[in-house]
């Protein structure tokens, strides 16, 4: 097994879990549990680590949280109807409903 990803916020561990367990690939949560420990241990120890179960996964199942994090990371767009900035993930306009246009990014 290897650790493929952790973060002190657990919902993004899960999220991670999830989307790479959508490729078909098994993983494993580990450090679920350990939030009651801390100050008895160091707080990076008690982060969740999500591991791979499988060592020839490894690379595929950081490849989709590599893609998952570049996709949050991406610019925010501007709606060409109203103006308003939205987040990259938002494929419609918050405020007016306008679909993304490629050249709004």
């Amino acid at each position: 097994m290897k650790k493929i990803y952790t973060h002190e916020n657990r919902f993004l561990v899960y999220n991670a879990k999830n989307l790479v367990e959508a490729e078909g690939i098994k993983v494993v949560l580990k450090n679920e549990y350990t939030g009651g420990g801390l100050g008895e241990i160091a707080v990076f120890d008690t982060w969740p680590e999500l591991w791979v179960v499988r060592e020839e996964d490894y690379e595929a199942a950081c490849a989709v949280i590599a893609t998952a994090l570049s996709a949050s990371e991406a610019p925010e767009w501007r709606c060409p109807q109203c103006g308003e900035s939205n987040d990259a993930s938002f494929e419609f306009c918050w405020r007016c409903n306008t679909p993304v246009l490629p050249d709004t990014l």
